[in-house]
């Protein structure tokens, strides 16, 4: 075992993402972890379906519902779990569990009992593999600038899973039936989370010691900041998809549905891309504070276009800000990470952000859901303007000793 030695803040030359792909191993964990994370983008929807073949719409929904609550509380604990054991058994146990209760949906004959059951058991097992791979970032790259690359690469390529996950859901429950494509979602998430597993890097992480307490990532003042600020940066990314009918219906187009969110995650993908590709001045979290105001004002050509065509094309602004405010906020999770919690911290950012999408996911049946699109972002600006020191450059510093073990 070995520790990772200090790093340095700049590399010698300009780093691109050809040279963090070429880090050794870095490329089948980004692969990996984007076919284990696969579920995240199929699930939803093929539990939607199989749920409404047996019981209608509002029985499918509800399943979902259930299912995203779930992964909400288990990602968090699975991380503290990571963070105590390793990654290689926490992992794989709990990917065979959301596999099994996953097919356990698609038995013949199940009662609504064991449905339930399934499909919360699917939801809490979901192994936290983007947690998990932000904290093999930090001790695989050779800089601080590598690493800033890697993580943007990853918060961009993370869209191709709320792309790709939807149509072959969809195809499958077209060419087949929905419960084989719950079998499919049950086969990826296991097969990619093998894949991540296996690698040398994933077997050998191991945490630093840390302190026994309940509160974890939770004890420092700066993470709950950004926890809060998460939150609601998850409320518009969860009102777009029921607003996006809305939309549908307003401009008499139903392929809007499908296209507002589809455009949202291609701006986020160009966007993402775009940031990592340089390096731009500043501390992480002035980027942060910078990136919540786009993300707010982006919204706004949205609520004003006068056709589904200005409807897509609006939906791209927010999108190239999306995935560079996730970069930072995931940057600044893992720097500021109390010693020994940095999978759980990830993890507990992602559930922020997941319980945000859930509010804005309920909250989208009332007259004034579109203006959730910018307060979203504007609620979250105004937690990070108002935090202490926030005005000036060291808020939310942006180092912590460097948290992990691994061996390449």
């Amino acid at each position: 075992m070995q520790t990772a030695p200090a790093k340095a803040d700049r590399p010698l030359r300009a780093v691109t993402y050809r040279s963090v792909l070429r880090v050794p191993h870095a490329a089948r964990l980004l692969i990996g972890t984007l076919i284990g994370r696969l579920p995240s983008g199929m699930a939803p929807l093929a539990i939607v379906l199989i749920g409404t073949e047996n019981g209608g719409l509002q029985t499918g929904s509800g399943l979902a519902a259930v299912y995203l609550l779930a992964n909400a509380v288990g990602g968090p604990l699975l991380g503290r779990l990571v963070d105590r054991h390793g990654q290689t058994g926490v992992l794989t146990t709990s990917a065979a569990t959301a596999a099994a209760g996953l097919l356990l949906l698609t038995a013949d004959g199940a009662s609504w009992g064991v449905v339930l059951t399934a499909v919360a058991l699917a939801g809490l097992a979901k192994p936290p593999l983007d947690a998990t791979l932000r904290a093999l970032w930090s001790p695989l790259m050779p800089d601080r600038e590598h690493e800033r690359v890697a993580v943007s690469l990853d918060a961009a390529v993370q869209e191709l899973i709320f792309i790709v996950g939807p149509l072959l859901v969809a195809a499958l429950a077209y060419t087949s039936s929905a419960r084989w494509a719950v079998v499919a979602t049950a086969a990826v998430g296991l097969a990619g989370t093998l894949l991540v597993v296996t690698a040398p890097p994933s077997r050998s992480w191991t945490a630093q010691p840390r302190e026994v307490d309940w509160l974890g990532p939770l004890r420092s003042q700066q993470l709950r900041v950004l926890y809060t600020a998460m939150l609601f940066i998850g409320v518009p990314m969860g009102a777009l998809t029921p607003l996006a009918v809305t939309f549908a219906d307003q401009f008499q187009y139903a392929g809007l549905s499908g296209a507002l969110p589809a455009a949202v995650s291609a701006g986020a993908l160009v966007g993402g891309l775009l940031y990592g590709a340089r390096s731009w001045p500043g501390p992480t979290a002035v980027h942060l504070v910078v990136l919540c105001a786009g993300f707010a004002t982006g919204w706004i050509p949205l609520l004003a276009a006068g056709n589904s065509l200005l409807a897509v094309a609006a939906c791209l602004l927010p999108g190239l800000v999306m995935a560079p405010l996730l970069s930072a906020a995931y940057l600044l999770t893992v720097r500021l990470a109390p010693a020994g919690t940095v999978t759980e911290a990830s993890a507990v950012l992602v559930a922020a952000l997941d319980l945000g999408c859930a509010v804005g996911t309920g909250a989208a049946g009332l007259s004034f859901a579109r203006v959730l699109l910018p307060a979203g972002g504007a609620a979250a600006l105004v937690v990070l303007w108002a935090a202490r020191g926030l005005r000036r450059p060291r808020v939310l510093p942006p180092a912590v000793a460097e948290p992990q073990h691994v061996t390449t």
